[in-house]
This record gives C-alpha cells, structure tokens and sequence, in this order.
C-alpha cells in the first residue's frame, strides 16, 4: 500500500507540470463523439479520473441536497445525467487497459480501484439521496411511468440496498472494507493469470518436433520466434497458439508439456499463484453475503437474476450434465480404441484428447479442420456477419479508415473518410453502423489478434454507452476485442470454425449495444440481468455453420472459390462430433463455479483439494479439464461471472429454442422473425424483465429439449 501511495504523490507532481489540455477531460472534436486515441497519453488517466470523481460528487450531492420534493425528473433522471464524464474516462481506460496497458496504467489502475469502491460508496450510502430514491419508489404505482422508467426506478433502488444504504453504520463501513479488498484481491487474480499466460514459452529448434502441425501453425511460430529474436519455433499459451499445437502435434512429450502448462497456470507457488487469492475472495464475498442476511454469496448473487437461486441454476446444469457425462465416456472409449488400433498402450490423457479427437473426427468423416480455414478468411467471416444482421436486423456497416496510428492493419480494408476516428492500436480497425434507413446508430471497433499485452479470451465493451434524455444524447461506441490467429506473409488471418463462431458471438453483443432503443444508460444495451446477456451473442453463432449462410461468405481466400458442398456435408455430418468432451467441460465449469459460491465457510478451504473433491462428486473423467480451472477462472474471480458462469447454458436454453423459431418458419434468414428479435430483445436491453421480452419474441416458455438436439446429446 506504501509502495501505491508513494507512486501516487510523484504521478501528482509530475502532472502538476503539464499544461497541456487533458484530452479526456474536454469534449471530443472527433466523428461521432469517438475517443480522441492519438491525444491520449498514459499520464493521462489519473489526473482525468481524479476530475470525474469531485465533479460526479458534486453532482450527486446536489440531487441529494434538491430542497424540491423528489419526483423522477429532479431525481432519477438526474442520476442518470450525472457521471457521464467518469462513465467516459472510465470506458476508455479499462477498454484500453486490457488491450494494450503499460506500466503507467497498471499502476493507475491500481491506484484507482480502491477509488472507485469509494465513489460507488459515496452515491449508494447517501442516506438523503436513498430517502429521495425510497420515496419515489414507494409511490411509483401513482405515478404515470413508462414500463423502462419502472424497470430504472427499481435498478437504483436494488443498486442502493444492495450498495448498503439500510445497513447500520458500522455495517456501512465493514462493507465498504469489504468491497475494496474485493477489488484489489480481483484485480491481482487477474494480473496474475495474465503474467503467468505470458511467462511460459515453448521454443522448438528440432524439426522433427515439428511433425503433424500444418504449414500454417508453423508459420506463425516462426514469426512469434522471429519477433522475440530466437531462431526456431515458439509457441504460447495464447489460444491460437496452444490448441492447434494440442491437436496436431505428434511429438506426444511435447504435447504432455504444454497441456499442463496451460492447465496450470496460476498454481505454481510463485509470485503468480493465485490459490491464496481465491481463499480471500471467497471470503470475502461471504462476508458481503451474510452481511445482507443471505447464508452464501451463491443465493446473493442470483437474487436478481433470471434463475433467482442456485437451486434453480444446479438444477438446469444437471440436466445437461448427465447426458454430456455419458457422451464424453463414450468417445473416451473411443479414441482409447483409436490408440490401441495404433499399436500403443499408453492410457488417454488431457494431452492427448484433442490429437486424438482430430484424427477421429477425420477418419470417420474425412474432415481435415484445415481444410476449412482457408475458407474462413478474418475479412471474409466479418464480411458475412455484417451480411446476416444486415439482412435480419436490417443493419449496415461504413469501413471507417483509422487515423492516429503508425500503420495500417494487416489486410485491411482502406477506405479514404474524412470522418474517419482514430484508434488505440495499428491492428484496430473501425466502422460506422447505420440504420435501415441510412442513420447513425454506433461506432464499431474491432481488435482480434493476441498481443503480450492483451489479456486471454473475447469480449464486448463500450467505450461510450448510449444516453437520450432531454438534452444530453450519446450513441453507443462499441468495441469487440478477440486473441484470433494472427497473418503472416501474405497469408490473411485464416479462423477455425470455433475462431469463426467466437466473431459471431462477440458480434452479437455487440449488436445487443448498438441496437439499443432505450433512454436509460441503466437499462440500455447490455445492461440486463447475466442470464440473459448471453442469448443475442449466442444465438447468432447458428448462422455461422449454416449451410445458405456459408455460401454467401466462405470463399477460398486463394481462389474465390464458395465452400464446396461436400466440405459442408462432412461439416454437419460431423455437427455433433467431441460435442460430450466439449459439453462437459463447461458444465463442469458451471458447477464449479456454483459450488465455490454456495459454501458457508472457508476457515480450511484449499483450491486445489476442493476442485478435486467437486470432480469427484461429480464423476467428471480424469481425460476432462475443467474448461477453466480454478487458478485461471477469470470469468469467475476477475470479471463479472461469479456465481453466473452458469449463465451461458441458461442462455443457450434461450437461443437454442429461439433459432428453432426460424427453423420452423422454413426460412433461416426470416426478415419478419430477425425484425421482431430486433424489436422485442436487442431494443429493449433491460427496459423489461427477460422472460417477457422472450416471450413476446418466442410466444411460449424456452424448451430445453433444444438444446439437447442443438449439442447431438439427444436424437
């Protein structure tokens, strides 16, 4: 902590010097409203959040301080007016920070954090803001509100309760102590998961340890090798690079090696282990739980979610479970089979499932995954997620060309507008959404390739959310950031279909951001209950793998030639192919995630001991991971999935049963049925509870059964 404060008093000095204007501090002269990237300098930050702040105090005692009656107007929308320069400097700092952060920010992030639990603090423990808030509330059935000011006049009234404002004093303060231990403890899990990603390495200089990787994965070695200065192959534990060297890679020591790197991360006992971490957020939470008088943060959390327990939650994992469980055993049996017919003897492990389930997959279907990717080409699947939400949501997209940077991106598409933002990084490039009718809707940026800097994994952001009351009116800037394979030479980006499934998923949060009709920042967009977040991103992945929807966007990056029939004949006749493997490993993940949360008491909790014990209970197979284990779930004690991991299967419940709404109408690319998806999900963010908004799309209750038949687990 010294060290911090130290750190803090010098940064103050050295920006009590600058005269420069902060540019995160004026009003952007950019299109749209866009950040002002090349303006920005690290430094920058600190002395930004520390003015966002003081002036969202003052503007939050001033609502609490109205001597006029409350009413929505002087208080509600007040609220939401309020904070708009810290929602800002906030997007763009940690959107920024998790792309491509430097020491200075990382510190400033540090410094921050603890800020940040105060200022929350500071608005949900006003006692005379709550009591303006409770009073509204308590009267709202006389007032003549619209169904979204009723949804945001109950968001803050949870938001303050569950913020402290009936706590005790001392409560007041045990929670706040909480909450910034909390974050500092989070913040660490997931510094450390990102250095222990980055810490190891596997330099190939034999060719012969080479053999079974396609050309294509040992060319990106050579360039990752190139580029650290070392002569050989180097491969990573960043996604593009590990999963296709577990696939292929015949060298089975080597696979062996980098198999329980990747699974091990986090769990070394170094400066990086991250199993103390996890017994202190637990803890944590615990004590946040019971402080509001529920027995663990499991029932907590889900209080205001679409399950409402985690009885219910458990509930739907096990029935998924079972049936994925029995798959997974089936195809274990099988690929020992495979190994034995090879002449070996060895026993399958983790190491070897992947290798194994690639040669089986082609020689029960004769389907090589690289004889697909050349026809997956970055640009060409972009091209062709814009094309499906064009035709069913009526949307269209500007290639914007960037500014502000050294070089352009590999491979991208140069447009000359004098509109045109900048952006943060060279492999960044930007696009404006347009509407049906030709209007500005959203700023899109899109950032796929892997950097050291770069935390794992995919995800949607805004770096602007969107804001229409009276005079003060935002549109969305919205960024999807990704780790996809990286070019090399002349070669584009070539994705694998889960790469190519991945764009369609992040692109349809993103669409859920952009789309939104709504007034309220609390309710727009991507702001509704986790449970439900995930079914417009989900549900787009069906057209991904459709087989009309291939045609009009999968062409030979060589030749132009459309993916041929009798490649996407093997694809579905492979459809449900290691879907138990795959199945299991989330769900084991999801069910983890539960029981981590649904304890009472962690006086002598280890890590590692309780992963194994919840795969024993279970029956998970030793051949299956967790998808993330418990060092490395940074869904779960870094980012905002605890106790909702369990959320993407409830979602696809959702999005399996609303894809087989355009299924049964005989048409996959329905323009009535996408307009209505449109109008009933992706306007409406959280200006109504889900399961209405489903039903007025869908008609009737999700059928789980679909999702079954969606993952091959049933007939």
């Amino acid at each position: 902590m010294k060290k911090i404060i130290i750190m803090a008093a010098v940064a103050l000095t050295l920006f009590s010097c600058e005269k420069r204007e902060n540019p995160l501090l004026v009003e952007s002269s950019a299109p749209f409203g866009a950040p002002e990237f090349s303006k920005i300098q690290s430094k920058d930050y600190l002395p930004a959040f520390k003015v966002a702040f003081k002036r969202q105090r003052e503007e939050i005692d001033a609502i609490a301080e109205n001597e006029e009656a409350p009413t929505y107007a002087n208080t509600i929308d007040a609220l939401e007016k309020s904070g708009r320069l810290l929602a800002r400097v906030q997007g763009i700092f940690f959107n920024v920070n998790e792309t491509d952060a430097d020491d200075t920010m990382k510190e400033t992030e540090k410094i921050i954090t603890p800020m940040l639990t105060d200022q929350a603090a500071y608005m949900t423990m006003n006692e005379k803001l709550f009591m303006r808030i409770r009073t509204i509330y308590n009267e709202k059935n006389l007032l003549d509100l619209t169904r979204e000011q009723e949804m945001v006049l109950d968001k803050y009234y949870r938001l303050f309760v569950r913020g402290g404002a009936l706590l005790s004093e001392s409560q007041k303060a045990e929670l706040l102590d909480i909450d910034k231990k909390l974050s500092l403890a989070t913040l660490q899990f997931g510094d450390n998961s990102l250095a222990e990603t980055n810490a190891y390495t596997l330099l190939i200089t034999d060719t012969k340890d080479l053999s079974g990787l396609p050309d294509d994965v040992i060319a990106s070695a050579h360039d990752r090798a190139e580029a650290a200065g070392k002569e050989g192959w180097l491969f990573t534990l960043q996604k593009p690079s590990w999963e296709p060297f577990l696939k292929y890679a015949d060298n089975r020591d080597l696979r062996r090696e980098m198999y329980l790197a990747y699974t091990n991360r986090g769990n070394h006992d170094n400066d990086n282990d991250n199993k103390a971490l996890i017994k202190e957020i637990l803890s944590l939470r615990l004590q946040k739980a019971k402080l509001f008088g529920y027995k663990n943060f499991a029932e907590y959390q889900l209080e205001d979610k679409m399950a409402k327990n985690p009885a219910a939650a458990y509930s739907l994992l096990m029935k998924i479970w079972e049936p994925a469980l029995a798959k997974a055993k089936q195809e274990a049996a099988d690929l020992q089979q495979m190994i034995y017919d090879e002449g070996n003897t060895f026993q399958l492990e983790g190491w070897d499932w992947w290798y194994y389930s690639e040669k089986l997959r082609q020689q029960r279907y004769a389907l090589d995954a690289n004889e697909l990717k050349p026809y997956f080409s970055l640009d060409n699947v972009r091209k062709g997620v814009f094309m499906v939400t064009n035709k069913l949501y009526g949307v269209s997209f500007r290639p914007l060309t960037v500014a502000g940077v050294p070089t352009a991106p590999k491979n991208a598409e140069l447009n000359v507008n004098a509109d045109a933002p900048d952006v943060y990084h060279p492999e960044v490039s930007c696009y404006e959404v347009l509407d049906t009718d030709g209007s500005h809707l959203a700023l899109y940026y899109c950032d796929y390739f892997p950097r050291a800097t770069k935390r794992v994994g995919a995800w949607m952001n805004n770096f602007v959310e969107a804001i229409h009351l009276d005079d003060v009116n935002e549109d969305p800037v919205i960024v999807n950031v990704c780790n996809f394979t990286t070019p090399t030479g002349d070669t584009p980006s070539l994705l694998s279909i889960d790469e190519t499934r991945t764009l369609f998923h992040e692109f349809g949060h993103a669409t859920h951001g952009f789309l939104t009709k709504c007034h309220y920042p609390m309710v727009s967009g991507t702001s509704v209950a986790r449970d439900f977040v995930e079914l417009p991103s989900q549900i787009l992945e069906h057209w991904a793998v459709e087989p009309e929807v291939m045609k009009q966007y999968a062409f030979h990056y060589q030749t132009g030639e459309v993916i041929p029939d009798s490649l996407i004949e093997k694809m579905q006749r492979a459809g449900s192919f290691n879907t138990g493997f795959e199945t299991t490993e989330l769900v084991a993940a999801a069910l983890l995630d539960l029981e981590f949360h649904m304890q009472s008491d962690y006086t002598d909790f280890d890590a590692e001991s309780f992963e194994k014990t919840v795969a024993d209970k279970l029956g998970l197979i030793p051949q299956i991971a967790f998808r993330y284990r418990s060092t490395y779930f940074n869904h779960i004690f870094s980012g905002g999935y605890s106790a909702g991991y369990y959320s993407y299967l409830w979602a696809e419940v959702l999005d399996a049963d609303a894809f087989e709404a355009f299924v049964e109408s005989g048409d996959i690319m329905n323009e009535e049925l996408g307009r209505s998806f449109r109008k009933n999900v992706l306007e409406m963010g959280g200006s109504e509870e889900p399961m209405e908004l489903y039903h007025r799309f869908r008609g009737a209750d999700p059928n789980p059964e679909a999702l079954l038949r969606t993952r091959g687990l049933v007939d």
